[in-house]
């Protein structure tokens, strides 16, 4: 059921004991909008904490470290910036029908939660969150606000994506006046590397195969070159946006690896090419300008699938 945003402000003051779930491979969103929604639940005196797959990157640590973890019964199950809940992760899919609220920014939401709430003309899942806050009533301190400038400004590719509005940089500029550390924030998320994350920067970009005239580029993330630059895949975030930097590039795809010939595909595109419409196709989605989807099968047959739709997206579209 889709409700407002009043409604989900109303659902959460009235509730408790929350169990707040953030998507597998975490973003500085889906963090962001998780950590700052618990800060502000336990704001109101209610126990709440966050819950991942995997490995939270130590990148974040300047807002998750303020937030200890707690045990109790879970009385409500919340869920930050997940379209879907094969996103959850492995270690989160008992949660898949369990799930009572939603809070969410993809216009490719599944509406798997009770009940659902989705902006699909925010930017990032941390603008509905901050919007939710303000209805709740918080005290929206420095802390939080690191939080949600985190999970705004990662998912706008630091303002330079289309998805950013006008709202977006009103949001931003409001939380920045509420003691977000944006200057730390930005340098952290944008600027500051690990000499692994570097090297593997530079595999990626030798991997890179250009097709339909160097309209598309596919580039990959293997086993193999993850080992060889001694980089774990909680630091990959962001690496898809590489291949989208060439010049002409209209559709850029990174095919990332994993164990028993499974592979998470990103798709960034420009102009008038939907990434979301081509991903669900193979069963995924996202935004117009940047979805994602996981494929089966060989890395031939996973990057020839990949090329017979982004081929076909092209050709339509000239």
């Amino acid at each position: 059921m889709n409700i407002s945003l009043n409604e989900a402000a109303e659902i959460l003051k009235i509730n408790d004991f929350y169990t707040i779930l953030t998507h597998r491979s975490p973003d500085g969103d889906t963090i962001g909008s998780a950590y700052a929604l618990c800060m502000a639940l336990r704001q109101l005196g209610k126990r709440a904490r966050v819950r991942c797959s995997d490995a939270i990157p130590s990148k974040y640590s300047y807002f998750t470290d303020l937030v200890p973890d707690d045990e109790f019964d879970e009385k409500f199950v919340v869920s930050t910036d997940i379209a879907d809940t094969k996103l959850l992760g492995k270690n989160l899919e008992h949660y898949a029908d369990r799930i009572q609220l939603c809070l969410d920014h993809h216009q490719t939401n599944t509406g798997f939660a009770e009940k659902t709430y989705v902006d699909a003309s925010a930017c990032a899942a941390a603008e509905v969150i901050t919007q939710l806050l303000k209805l709740m009533d918080i005290d929206i301190c420095g802390n939080i606000a690191n939080a949600l400038y985190t999970g705004i400004c990662t998912d706008s590719g630091c303002f330079r994506y289309s998805n950013t509005t006008a709202r977006t940089h009103r949001i931003a500029a409001e939380l920045i006046d509420l003691g977000a550390d944006y200057a730390k924030i930005n340098r952290l998320m944008f600027e500051t590397k690990s000499r692994g994350r570097i090297d593997l920067e530079r595999r990626v970009m030798q991997s890179m195969r250009f097709f339909a005239d160097g309209k598309g580029v596919i580039a990959y993330i293997t086993e193999d070159m993850l080992e060889k630059s001694g980089v774990d895949r909680s630091d990959t975030d962001g690496i898809a946006s590489i291949p989208k930097l060439v010049e002409g590039v209209k559709i850029a795809i990174t095919v990332s690896e994993k164990r028993g010939e499974k592979f998470k595909i990103s798709m960034r595109t420009s102009d008038d090419i939907n990434a979301a419409a081509i991903c669900e196709k193979m069963g995924g989605g996202g935004h117009k300008a940047a979805a994602g989807c996981s494929l089966g099968g060989t890395l031939e047959e996973v990057t020839d699938r990949l090329l017979m739709e982004a081929q076909r997206e092209l050709e339509v579209k000239e």
